[in-house]
């Protein structure tokens, strides 16, 4: 299950290559898999993704990478990245080529489902997590053997611009992503802290697959990952920020609630403006239900009230009154 192939869809059937230049777009939804569920990898999940349409030159592929870096790193999620080349197109159908003549001659000791993939998709035996697999494809072709000249240069220039933007990567030939569609870059960030299914996110280029859903020709590249599986690695889940509660003691003050409720939204914090009909009290019990770690009643001045300790502090003006709430939280 993954939203590239819809995704492209959709940039064809809207005509956005029309516009010229390129396109950046994303998606969230739930997704589905047939597979059995693992640590991970469930039935039913949500995965977020990015494209990027009209790009060829190398530098999208780096800064696709790092932004998916700077993600996990905001999360304090540690993860360890992987990439590889898979070469243009016709680069690849050489290789898997020479990879299924040499896989053929091991076929009575693949597992099962290698034996289906060396005619569906041999360069996913390269990926298979059985140990006994794992062996016999040590000694398989390597891709880089097969790579032009012109693959060669680009995947060089990936790695040149990867150091320069202070990204640490390993290369791992090995590497293949799990669908038919990838060229040249393909890059997994992956952790050893929930399974043998240890990829975080993930992608690569995929130059040719606007052209062979009807779409003109198109380079492109993207990545995904899958919500549930960022939820397991998160180790700090942000605070959650206090609220606060501003009343207005009258309707005739009902003005100034709502203009110091959005200054100071404007500030990032969390507010809610009472506007329930009814007494002081009952506009105080909501404010209590809803656990709000600050009142602020409006009238003539302002009054801020700690629902914890119940002190009280009366501002002559809006500005001192967002000053210690800068300040205290």
């Amino acid at each position: 299950p993954e939203g590239t192939a819809s995704t492209v869809r959709a940039y064809i059937e809207e005509k956005m290559y029309a516009e010229g230049g390129y396109k950046k777009l994303f998606y969230e939804g739930a997704m589905f898999r047939y597979e059995r569920p693992q640590a991970g990898r469930y039935r039913q999940f949500h995965q977020i993704g990015a494209e990027i349409f009209g790009v060829s030159s190398i530098m999208a592929d780096a800064q696709l990478i790092k932004m998916v870096k700077d993600i996990l790193d905001t999360l304090k999620i540690s993860t360890k990245l992987e990439i590889n080349t898979l070469g243009s197109f016709e680069d690849r159908k050489k290789y898997i080529s020479a990879l299924k003549q040499f896989l053929e001659s091991y076929k009575e000791n693949l597992c099962e489902t290698c034996n289906i993939r060396i005619d569906a998709n041999p360069l996913r035996v390269l990926d298979c997590k059985v140990e006994t697999c794992k062996d016999i494809t040590k000694d398989a072709p390597k891709i880089t053997e097969y790579l032009s000249e012109e693959s060669i240069l680009k995947y060089e220039k990936l790695k040149e611009y990867l150091k320069t933007l202070d990204v640490d990567f390993i290369e791992n030939p090995r590497l293949v992503r799990g669908l038919d569609y990838y060229t040249d870059t393909v890059f997994e960030f992956i952790t050893d802290k929930i399974g043998a299914q240890g990829t975080v996110a993930a992608g690569g280029r995929y130059d040719k697959l606007v052209e062979d859903l009807g779409g003109p020709p198109t380079p492109a590249l993207g990545f995904a990952a899958g919500i549930e599986r960022l939820m397991l690695l998160l180790e700090e889940f942000p605070e959650e920020k206090p609220l606060i509660s501003v009343i207005s003691v009258a309707d005739e003050f009902n003005i100034d609630a709502l203009k110091i409720g959005d200054e100071l939204r404007k500030y990032d914090f969390k507010i809610e403006n009472i506007m329930k009909e009814g007494s002081l009290k009952s506009k105080m019990k909501l404010a209590n239900k809803i656990k709000s770690k600050f009142v602020i009643f409006v009238s003539e001045k302002y009054e801020l009230k700690d629902m914890e300790t119940g002190e009280q502090e009366i501002f002559e003006n809006s500005e001192d009154l967002v000053e210690v709430l800068k300040n205290r939280l």
